[in-house]
């Protein structure tokens, strides 16, 4: 059985095509973040036009994906790192 901790989110590091370096957000910071992103995004991925709200559209991506395609030659994406305590 695997070990609970394998599942355990601390923070992302979030890179973006617009930022010379890499920002460390916790979950909240990187859902909010997401869902700012996606209210500009026209269109938005298919895979995101079945969830009602932002939030549930940004939790869909921080829990199956890394990258948000925002166009030509620009990105966002994060990734899980673990804090230590």
């Amino acid at each position: 059985m695997a070990d609970g901790i394998m599942y355990q989110e601390d923070a992302y590091v979030v890179l973006a095509s617009d930022q010379p370096e890499e920002v460390i957000l916790m979950a909240a910071e990187l859902q909010a973040k997401l869902e700012g992103v996606l209210a500009d995004l026209d269109p938005l991925p298919r895979e995101l036009e079945k969830f009602r709200s932002r939030a549930d559209q940004a939790r869909h991506l921080m829990e199956t994906g890394c990258e948000l395609d925002l166009g030509p030659g620009a990105y966002l994406q994060w990734y899980v790192v673990r804090l230590e305590k």
